[in-house]
This record gives structure tokens, sequence and C-alpha cells, in this order.
């Protein structure tokens, strides 16, 4: 019963074995290991853009602060959510390496609209030498409240970053999670889309550490490998990170634990739902829901043994009736049993 995260669960055997198997001998590093010739060529496939620019990290807010590092002048702004990964859970990194401002663009259901987009577009670079500059613009799919962009709501929100010229980025930590949930390519949800660059995340679906940086736009890839090195993220043993994205991508293994961490997701929403104390805030699109219910409840279920996050307050302590907000995130270990369990003590 633990849905405190995604990060939580186990690596798959399957990348466990490569990186056993990448541990033997000798081999080049700094990403000139063989395996990442093969890992490239994957990833350039998977993305249909042979001429992409393909790079690995070991974690979501080195991906995301170099990329867009390499994307920002130190006097422009980056326009994201209020919610966004970026500016909730990476203590600033990205701050840090841009040396820029985030510009907080307010939501619905965790997502922005092309409307509250241009208005916050417009209220920057109007003040000449003396403010911000307008900077890329970066969409997190999966949203922090578990919903998803239509490729539709991409093409609108890049477009609407082209009117001035600006740039996109996608922080795609949860991306094998939207990609299965919409039924559609990678190429659709980022190149075809209008996006610029990508955070191909493998950690939280069953990778040990690695993420993907995937570059469409070839004139800030060289910018980004010196960043990279700078940032100190450029990893001398780098045959460990390839070894866990070949066998991520290796026979769609990255796509069966998607669908099977959304669909231990589809499980739990369904049993919420039939529990009367339990409200569901955001429909669940993938595999985390935002949940409320009173706090006497939250504190006999994390009692008896459940492992989540309530967002908002004390479970142990306060008005037992108070509301309180809970999340349940599911990965891909995650069993039709377990969420059963969880369910059955929910109502129990």
């Amino acid at each position: 019963m633990f849905f405190a995260s995604d990060n939580a669960g186990p690596a798959h055997p399957k990348v466990m074995e490569a990186l056993v198997a990448a541990n033997t001998g000798y081999a080049m590093g700094y990403g000139a290991d063989p395996i990442m010739e093969t890992v490239r060529a994957q990833i350039r496939d998977v993305f249909e853009a042979p001429e992409a620019a393909v790079y690995l990290i070991i974690n979501g807010t080195a991906a995301n602060s170099v990329l867009l590092a390499s994307m920002t002048q130190p006097w422009q702004t980056v326009f994201c959510t209020e919610c966004a990964h970026i500016h909730e859970d990476e203590c600033n990194a990205p701050e840090f390496y841009t040396q820029a401002k985030l510009t907080l663009v307010p939501t619905a259901n965790g997502k922005m609209t092309p409307d509250a987009l241009r208005a916050k577009i417009l209220g920057e670079e109007n003040r000449g030498v003396h403010g911000p500059q307008r900077g890329p613009l970066s969409i997190t799919q999966v949203t922090e409240k578990g919903t998803i962009y239509t490729l539709d709501e991409i093409q609108a929100l890049t477009a609407t970053a082209r009117e001035f010229d600006m740039q996109t980025h996608l922080d795609g930590a949860r991306f094998a999670n939207a990609l299965t949930a919409l039924g559609c390519s990678p190429a659709d949800m980022t190149w075809k889309a209008g996006v610029d660059t990508v955070s191909f995340g493998g950690t939280k679906n069953g990778a040990v550490g690695v993420e993907a940086c995937v570059i469409f736009n070839p004139e800030i890839a060289w910018e980004f490998e010196l960043r990279r090195k700078r940032g100190g993220h450029l990893l001398s043993k780098h045959r460990y990170l390839s070894a866990q994205m070949q066998a991520y991508l290796e026979d769609d293994l990255w796509l069966d634990m998607a669908r099977s961490a959304n669909a231990r997701c589809a499980q739990l929403a369904t049993g919420l739902r039939k529990h009367n104390a339990a409200k569901i805030l955001f429909e669940p699109q993938a595999n985390m829901i935002f949940f409320q219910m009173p706090r006497r409840e939250h504190k006999r279920v994390l009692d008896c043994g459940a492992v989540y996050y309530v967002m908002n307050g004390d479970p142990e302590t306060g008005d037992p009736e108070e509301p309180l907000i809970g999340r349940l995130v599911c990965d891909w270990s995650m069993t039709e049993a377990g969420v059963n369990q969880f369910l059955d003590l929910l109502n129990g």
C-alpha cells in the first residue's frame, strides 16, 4: 500500500540486469561508451527525429535545469505554471542554472491556457532595459495535479510561445504515463506539437536514475554539453546511465510499465469514488490522484499501514472532521492486490 511516490518504487529487474551486464570490463567514459551509441539511435527512432541531439543525465531536476539554461539568458524569464515542478520542487535549481527568474502562469486543474500564458507574456519585455526579457515556456506533462495536456492544448501553448519568438521545453518526468494515456506517438506530443526540448523521464518509471535530454533545436546542443559539464552532471562512468536507458527502451518496456501504473491508478480511482467521505479533486488521467477526506479517515488508514502524502496538514493533530488533501501515486510495480488492500482498508 505504498502510494507516496513513483520515485519510491523498485527499478525493473531488466534495468538491474542491464546494469550488471554493463559492469564488465572497460568502456570509455563521459558518454563515449558503445551503449550510448545504441541509446542515441533508440531515442531518435522513438521520437522519429533522426537529427535530434540526445544526452543522458541522472535526475529530473538536472535535466530540466540544464536544458532550460541552454535556452535562457540570465536577463530573461521562464514561463511555467504556478504548480510546475520546476517552481515547487526543485529548490530554485532552474534559477540557479539559468540565472533567470520564473514567471508563474495561473492554472485550472494544473494546466495553463493560451490566454493565461499570453497575458503573462504581455506583462514582460515592456520595460526596456529595466525589466525581464521573455525567455522560454516550460510545460509539465503529466502535470503536478495528475492531469494531462491534450495534443491540441500543447500545440496551442507552443503556438502562443512562437508568436513571441519563444522556445518551449517539456518536463516529461512522467512522459510515458502521459503518452500511453493519450495513445499518441512521442513525436506527436513533442516536436510535431512545437516543442523544442524534452526532459524524457526514466527514474519515476522503473529506472534507477536516468533521464534523457532530447533537443530538437540543434543550435543549443553544444551549449547544453558545456553546461552539463560545467554543472557537474557529465558522469565519468556514463555507461551505467546508458545501460539503464537501453533496457528501459528495449521491447517497449517503458510503455508497458507506464500502462501498468496508469491501470492501477484507474483501479484506485474507481474504488475511491465508492467511498462516501473521499472526494477526488482532479480527474485522474495518468498515475496520480489528489483526493480529500476528513483527517480522521487519513489517520485511520495511515495508522493501518498505508503510505501516502497528506499535502496540507498534519493527519495526527487537529479537528478530526477537517478535510485534508492526500496524494496517491502508482508506480509500475503496484499490483491489483495492493490497490485492493488499500481500498478494503479505506472502506473497512
